[in-house]
């Protein structure tokens, strides 16, 4: 599948992130990639390991800018594609969200509704 095809099937609006986004694997407590760019349903990450097809991750991702106070939010992801990226020793990988309790889905809506 092309990375134009990843488009097409898209769904949901994607917000680019204009922010190093380091994203963060909870369970194995270690650096998971950066947020290319996050929407209520998804999101693209860029690292430097390809995940493993279709492996679900519990992820904590940085989200500034919030008036709560709280900077992240907790989701469960399982992964959809992945691909080499551009730049050499980069893998984009695109994930679905699976699991996110409501209070990070208000905050994810939040996030979004930000102005860019």
């Amino acid at each position: 599948m092309t990375s134009r095809d990843h488009h097409e099937q898209r769904r949901t609006h994607r917000k680019r992130v204009d922010f190093t986004a380091q994203v963060t694997d909870v369970i194995a407590g270690r650096p998971f990639g950066q947020l290319g760019n996050l929407s209520a349903t998804g999101m693209l990450l860029i690292s430097d390991t390809p995940p493993r097809s279709e492996a679900i991750y519990q992820l904590r991702l940085p989200l500034p800018g919030l008036d709560d106070g709280r900077e992240f939010i907790v989701v469960g992801v399982q992964e959809q594609w992945h691909e080499q990226a551009g730049t050499p020793g980069q893998v984009w990988a695109g994930y679905r969200i699976v699991s996110i309790s409501e209070g990070d889905t208000a905050r994810l809506g939040a996030w979004l509704a930000l102005p860019t």
